[in-house]
C-alpha cells in the first residue's frame, strides 16, 4: 500500500473527500516529525510508539577502494508496535 492507496481507503472509510484525506493524513506526518524533530515520542495507544534514538559515531569502510572512512552520529527514527498491533497479524 503506499500513500495514494492510504489515501483511499481513509477516505472511503471516514466518508470523506481525497482532499480531505489527503490534508489529515499529511497534518499527522507533520506533527509526528515536528514531535520528533523536538527530540519527544508519539504513542498511539494499540497501533504503536514512534520515538528518537541515537546512533554512535563509528568507522566504517568504502566499498569502492577499502579506506576506513569516519561516520558521525545521527539522530534515527524508531518504532515500536504495540500490542493491538501485534495481536491484529496473529
Amino acid at each position: 500500500m503506499n500513500k495514494t492507496d492510504l489515501i483511499e481507503h481513509i477516505a472511503n472509510n471516514a466518508d470523506i473527500s481525497k482532499a480531505a484525506a489527503a490534508r489529515a493524513l499529511d497534518a499527522v506526518v507533520s506533527a509526528v516529525k515536528t514531535t520528533l524533530k523536538k527530540g519527544g515520542s508519539v504513542s498511539l495507544v494499540g497501533f504503536g510508539t514512534f520515538s528518537v534514538g541515537k546512533r554512535a559515531s563509528r568507522t566504517g569502510r568504502n566499498p569502492k577502494t577499502g579506506a576506513a572512512i569516519k561516520i558521525k552520529a545521527s539522530k534515527v527514527p524508531k518504532f515500536r508496535a504495540g500490542k493491538g498491533l501485534k495481536d491484529a497479524l496473529n
